[in-house]
């Protein structure tokens, strides 16, 4: 896929925004103070945060998050606790359960970035279920998903399918701090990724001019950026099914950026993962635009910042990863530092707040009451014996 030639002058990407057809112009400012790029030290991010339109429910979000540090689910064992319940796989995230007929799918408070896991967040696995859900439910009519119901604030119970073993990586912008991530692999020379041609002059955070593909291959370790004729020809896929795939994705992203804008967000990237079930439909699964599969930045300080050459403020995990970055080796160090609270804390009131502002309600936080494990557990099991 071949992309049109950056200008010669610095471009203006919001105005580049509000000519796409699929994308509203911005309908109010977001009056926020930027965040440094820099996360330390770490009092100026929280003085500085680009959070802080509502002080005082982000104040209330940071003290139950700080409560909550000591209950965070990083790990399930429901085959111990539900009966009937199959042996559990885990992702990065989720744990996924085998009940037979469908799928159990946890998501635990875990962060993982690098291929590791890096800290558990307070809350962090019900804002997710609770963002995917919502995202599912509001794209029906662009393509089926696999969510048969939520009987906790943590799980999805899933229709069985055939999962592809490919992630539609789909990106708006050249950015990134990971090792396969568009801005770290066009800085390095590459000028053709995943099948699409990248020219050049491009810099760091700027808009493609139209948004691309980067499928990968799921591995257990490294997801591995591949070719669409790749991916056909080693038989991950037909290509009936790629094409009918990359279409979903594009149009789910551009949907996503569709509600982002209007809620004073750029949806930058994102993955899509998909199945086939056993009628041959093609379903969503997995999660939709949540932080942790997807990166957000504040739209209306967007151009301002790029132009300036300073990093985009962004509602994701983003900052996290700069700092273990900045801190040690997370790919190679054996042993990593823990993660500061304060930043646990931060990213756990981003991810509320990134629910809060796209859905416009506000998240019903779990208390303290009862053990999260105990909770779902019980949940579960009256879930599955309906089923």
């Amino acid at each position: 896929m071949a992309l049109s030639a950056p200008p010669s002058t610095t471009p203006n990407p919001l105005k580049t925004l509000a000519k796409t057809p699929f994308l509203p112009s911005l309908s109010r400012p977001l009056h926020l103070s930027p965040v440094a790029r820099n996360p330390r030290p770490l009092c100026n991010l929280a003085r500085a945060s680009l959070l802080a339109a509502d002080a005082g429910h982000r104040d209330e979000v940071l003290r139950a998050a700080r409560g909550g540090l000591g209950n965070c689910l990083a790990e399930t064992h429901l085959d111990r606790t539900v009966p009937g319940l199959g042996s559990k796989s885990s992702g990065k995230v989720r744990d996924v359960y085998d009940s037979g007929e469908y799928l159990v799918l946890v998501t635990t408070d875990r962060q993982s970035a690098f291929d590791r896991v890096l800290a558990s967040i307070p809350f962090k696995g019900q804002v997710l279920n609770e963002t995917s859900l919502w995202w599912f439910n509001n794209t029906r009519h662009i393509t089926p998903n696999a969510v048969v119901s939520s009987p906790d604030k943590n799980v999805t119970i899933a229709k069985k399918c055939s999962v592809f073993p490919v992630e539609f990586v789909v990106r708006g912008f050249v950015t990134g701090s990971t090792d396969t991530s568009l801005w770290t692999v066009y800085n390095k020379g590459v000028r053709s990724y995943c099948g699409n041609v990248l020219l050049e002059g491009m810099v760091k955070n700027q808009k493609l001019a139209a948004n691309i593909i980067t499928p990968t291959t799921k591995a257990v370790d490294h997801d591995v950026p591949v070719t669409p004729d790749e991916i056909i020809k080693s038989g991950l896929m037909s290509r009936h099914d790629y094409d009918e795939v990359s279409s979903k994705a594009l149009s789910l992203f551009a949907y996503g950026q569709q509600v982002a804008l209007e809620n004073g967000l750029l949806l930058v990237d994102t993955k899509y993962e998909f199945g086939k079930g056993a009628d041959g439909t093609i379903m969503l699964i997995d999660e939709v635009h949540t932080p942790d599969s997807s990166r957000y930045w504040i739209a209306n300080s967007y151009e301002k910042r790029f132009n300036a050459g300073l990093e985009p403020e962004n509602v994701d995990k983003e900052f996290l990863r700069l700092w273990f970055k900045e801190n040690c080796n997370p790919y190679d160090d054996e042993v990593l530092p823990e993660a500061p609270q304060e930043l646990v804390c931060e990213l756990a009131w981003r991810y509320i707040f990134l629910f809060e502002t796209i859905t416009k309600t506000k998240i019903e936080l779990s208390g303290k009451e009862e053990p999260i494990h105990e909770r779902i557990s019980r949940n579960v099991s009256q879930a599955l014996s309906c089923l």
